[in-house]
């Protein structure tokens, strides 16, 4: 990992692309600006790692309620 200090309005470049502005300090922010291409996805950690529990979450959900029907089903075509 390499860390970098940095004041308010500097910047850190990322290859030819991508720099990283660091917008405002305060005592306990810091406000960044990024700037890239429309092509690089740039998107928060935590919410990327929501996004992955839902879909695993939902993923387990999914196997369990359709083994649930389907026992559920089979249950209806043993009452005829």
């Amino acid at each position: 990992m390499l860390v970098i200090k940095r004041k308010a309005s500097e910047s850190i470049l990322i290859g030819d692309d991508i720099e990283i502005i660091i917008s405002e300090i305060t005592a306990d922010k810091v406000k960044i600006a990024i700037k890239a291409p429309k092509d690089i996805i740039v998107t928060r950690k935590e919410l990327a790692e929501t996004c992955e529990f839902n879909i695993s979450a939902s993923e387990k959900v999914n196997k369990v309620s359709l083994k649930s029907i389907k026992d559920k089903l089979k249950g209806l075509d043993k009452n005829k």
